[in-house]
């Protein structure tokens, strides 16, 4: 199968991890994956964040790399992707506020395409109100308003490398587990073997 057209949302303390190994798994694959940002146009940049596991109550952040964008906001023609991918961390937080990031999103789900989300990235999914009945997985702390939005948490004692597949639906919780979570995404797209 041909390479698809992935569209990946972005914002600035993006998770490191999660938006730079899966950009380069899915072009490694074959795919074109367009970068895009709010208010954001190609050759801008994003500021990610890294975060760890260090035996705190909770993950530590530091700076990150500078992320490039590789398509204009304002030109992307949602008809044109194949699948979407939202990466976690900070960003998540002021994108779900964003009525065009919510209607991409429901873009993608209306239409039944490919959709991957992990981290905190389930939170702009929960403002997009596309969560009812799913089966999902996200950063820990999302857990009860996922649920009250009435998403079903899959499986309930899910560790930080976990995945769950609900039909279009990928979702993980964090960087630990991006080799499943992209196991399942291509698997979805019907690509699991290297290109010629």
């Amino acid at each position: 199968m041909s390479g698809r057209r992935i569209l990946m949302l972005v914002g600035d303390f993006v998770e490191d991890y999660e938006a730079m190994v899966p950009l380069q798994i899915l072009q490694m694959m074959g795919h074109t994956v367009d970068v895009a940002c709010p208010n954001k146009k190609s050759g801008d940049k994003v500021v990610t964040a890294i975060h760890d596991f260090e035996g705190h109550g909770t993950y530590s952040e530091k700076r990150g790399h500078n992320f490039p964008i590789t398509i204009d906001w304002k030109s992307i023609q949602l008809d044109q992707y194949d699948a979407l991918v939202i990466p976690g961390g900070r960003s998540p937080e002021y994108l779900q506020l964003d009525e065009r990031v919510q209607a991409v999103v429901q873009h993608f789900f209306t239409a039944s395409k490919p959709v991957a989300a992990t981290c905190h990235a389930p939170a702009i999914l929960n403002t997009a109100n596309v969560l009812k009945g799913r089966k999902l997985q996200a950063y820990p702390s999302l857990r009860p308003d996922l649920e009250r939005a009435g998403a079903i948490w899959d499986p309930p004692s899910a560790g930080l490398d976990s995945v769950c597949a609900d039909g279009n639906l990928i979702t993980a919780p964090a960087w630990p587990a991006n080799a499943n979570w992209m196991r399942e995404f291509l698997r979805l797209l019907g690509s699991t073997t290297l290109p010629a």
